[in-house]
């Protein structure tokens, strides 16, 4: 309903009125009219509110009454539920008073009952005992073969009584129930035997009921099992059918044995004890003495499918100490291979990492020299560090580093597999000092047997330094020894870190390794230094071979055509070639290092070279050339010392084209300011006109 709004109701009144509208209308506002309409219609507005008052009156009037009528009910329904709740706990406190009668009174039942039916039990027990004794069995529960159930049960109890009688005496009967007892075991087993092969759990639960009370029942298990295997393991792999059978076994045995648990815990050492120990013995033992490679193999593959089997079964209720239960059964199958295993995969690992070795150097036709060992060896050793000469003859290797990628790949592999074996197959206790011994085996081939046989052989390989057009491979060998080592350092991190980490192994394990680091970063520093003698030999031989006296003092200063010396354009050519090749065997810091070296070195070389000199004005502008050409070379090592070195000598050379008014001038300025002043004297003197007094004078 809409909300009452007075100004609309008297707009809609005054409409609905003749004479009420505005005086444009069709009919003239009639104000009388519209007063007199505005009376009656109060006075009707009147009415209907008197009418209306009345009405509520009546309504409240009548409310009141109920009010009070349901107010009255209420008290009254209050009352008789007092009087329900007092009636019902009288009612309860009877109850308990006849309950506490009838308790006491079956108790006193029971106390008469139970001595009476132990006297029922006993009579029936000496009926069938003297039926026994007879020699005659005549009661219908020994007849009949349907009640096998009741005459378990008294042949059980029978059996009991039997063993406290004398033998004297009794023996006779003694043995009838006892072959009574033993036909009845036997029956029940059967008739177990024949449910089980039926799929009735019901009754096979009922049968292994009865027998829990009897000694066979362990051979009713027995039975269970044996017959859970029939047909279990038609697949190729057995560890597949072992899990499938036990989760088979798992889901029924709860509804046939009170002891689920043993029943299937003795399923599973059934089948570790029988099935897997006969599997992984024919495994083995096939090759355990004639393939060790395909032994380790199977060893690990069938310990690893036998321990992921194991954690399959842990999910099973198997007793307390499930985890102690599963790795003795898988201790009992493989202790005897575990036992020696180490031995065989270290013999394996050595006579394997023989073979790749030997396979490699019989692909290079080449015969391993004989390193040596010992008081010799060590002492021409540490002359070659402390003198950096040659011992012994030069030994052509004709290119060839005698480092194979593919070598150290199948090595590493051979010692990955091996590592990953040991985890495995080591006993936690023996985990680290296992792990070491085949990183021993590891660093005696890869590193000692492989590497450092090459950087001995590329040492030995590298020619003198007075050598003529000498091929300096050692930098191959230092490019493929990087590598190498940088795949054995990720090994020793990936693979046997994680084996040592937590054991004293791990600090002998660094220790050897940085040994066997800092022996190899001697042979290469040793063999980087003498290749770079060898190159500074071999500019020797170009700049003794190309290089003339007349180049600086030539016969015709107005006739000279060309930039720069033949002697400087192959020195620079040669110098740009090794450092390619030296900017491509090395990486990182080492690259600077060797490269700022050889730069120091082919400095000295220059300067000494230059000193050998006498110059005209027109050579001291040809030796500019040539040391603004070494100096352009100079700036592909990137080394600023190097580029430094090669600015002051290029200044030094200004020295030799310099008008002698502005010697001591250009000696003053940035470059040279800081050099001795015995070295400017030296490269005044090179000039043709130093003996000229002028020059002498300005220069004094």
């Amino acid at each position: 309903m809409e909300p009452f709004v007075a100004d609309e109701y008297i707009e809609r009144l005054v409409w609905r009125t003749p004479g009420g509208g505005s005086r444009g209308g069709p009919e003239a506002f009639d104000p009388k009219r519209l007063l007199e309409e505005f009376v009656n219609h109060i006075q009707e507005l009147q009415i209907m509110d008197e009418r209306i008052q009345r009405k509520v009156e009546k309504l409240e009037q009548q409310c009141q009454k109920e009010a009070k009528e349901f107010a009255k009910k209420v008290q009254e329904l209050q009352k008789s539920n007092q009087v329900a709740f007092q009636h019902f706990q009288e009612l309860d406190e009877h109850i308990s008073y006849v309950a506490t009668k009838v308790c006491h009174l079956g108790d006193q039942l029971e106390g008469v009952n139970t001595p009476r039916q132990r006297a029922v039990e006993a009579q029936k027990l000496m009926k069938y005992f003297n039926e026994f004794l007879d020699g005659e069995l005549k009661s219908d529960v020994f007849t009949n073969s349907e009640k096998i159930k009741e005459a378990a049960d008294i042949i059980q109890k029978l059996h009991l009584i039997a063993q406290e009688l004398p033998f004297d005496r009794f023996s006779e009967v003694k043995s009838k129930i006892a072959s009574k007892y033993h036909d009845l075991e036997c029956q029940l087993i059967q008739e177990f035997t024949s449910a089980q092969r039926r799929g009735e759990i019901s009754r096979m639960r009922e049968v292994a009921a009865v027998l829990l009370h009897f000694k066979g029942y362990s051979h009713c298990v027995d039975v269970y099992i044996k017959q859970c295997q029939e047909g279990a393991y038609l697949r190729n792999d057995i560890f597949e059918d072992a899990a499938i059978l036990c989760q088979r076994v798992n889901k029924q045995v709860g509804d046939i044995f009170s002891n689920p648990e043993t029943v299937l815990a003795k399923l599973i050492q059934n089948v570790f004890e029988i099935k897997l120990q006969s599997f992984v013995k024919d495994q083995l033992e096939e090759c355990r003495k004639s393939d060790a490679e395909q032994y380790l193999k199977n060893l690990y593959d069938l310990y690893t499918r036998t321990t992921n089997l194991s954690s399959k079964l842990m999910e099973f209720n198997l007793g307390t100490d499930k985890q102690t239960f599963l790795s003795k059964l898988i201790k009992s199958i493989f202790i005897s291979y575990l036992e020696n295993y180490i031995e065989v995969e270290t013999g394996y690992l050595k006579s394997r990492s023989a073979m790749i070795l030997q396979r490699y150097y019989d692909s290079k036709n080449h015969q391993k020299r004989s390193i040596g060992t010992g008081g010799i060896q060590d002492l021409k050793e540490r002359i070659r560090q402390r003198t950096n000469l040659p011992l012994g003859p030069s030994i052509d290797t004709h290119g060839e580093t005698f480092l194979s990628q593919e070598v150290v790949v199948n090595l590493l592999q051979e010692t990955k597999q091996a590592f990953e074996r040991c985890h495995r197959l080591s006993d936690p206790s023996d985990l680290p000092r296992n792990a070491f011994r085949i990183f021993t085996i590891l660093v005696e081939f890869l590193c000692i047997e492989h590497i450092d046989y090459a950087l001995e052989t590329g040492l030995a390989g590298i020619p003198s330094s007075d050598s003529r057009n000498a091929n300096l491979y050692f930098l191959d060998v230092v490019q493929q020894a990087n590598t190498i080592f940088h795949l054995f350092d990720k090994q020793f991190n990936d693979h046997l870190m994680p084996l040592i980490s937590s054991s004293p192994k791990l600090s002998e394990c660094l220790q050897k390794k940085k040994e066997i680091i800092e022996q190899m970063e001697m042979k290469l520093d040793t063999g980087i230094d003498r290749t770079l003698n060898c190159m500074i030999g071999q500019m020797k031989h170009i700049l003794a071979a190309e290089q003339k006296k007349t180049d600086f003092k030539p016969e015709d200063e107005n006739n000279v055509l060309i930039q720069y010396t033949n002697a400087c354009v192959k020195v620079c050519a040669y110098v740009r070639k090794q450092v390619e090749k030296i900017k491509n065997s090395m990486d990182g810091k080492n690259v600077d290092t060797v490269l700022m070296e050889l730069g120091v070195r082919f400095h000295r070389l220059t300067y000494e070279h230059l000193q050998q000199y006498s110059y005209s004005c027109m050579g001291g502008m040809l030796a500019i050339c040539d040391v603004a050409e070494y100096r352009k070379c100079a700036k592909d090592f990137k080394i600023p010392l190097v580029l430094q070195l090669f600015d002051t000598l290029h200044a030094l050379c200004n020295l030799l084209v310099v008008a002698p008014d502005n010697l001591k001038q250009v000696c003053s300025g940035e470059q040279l300011a800081n050099l001795d002043k015995n070295i400017l004297h030296s490269f005044v003197q090179l000039r043709a006109d130093y003996r000229s007094a002028r020059l002498a004078r300005h220069f004094s």
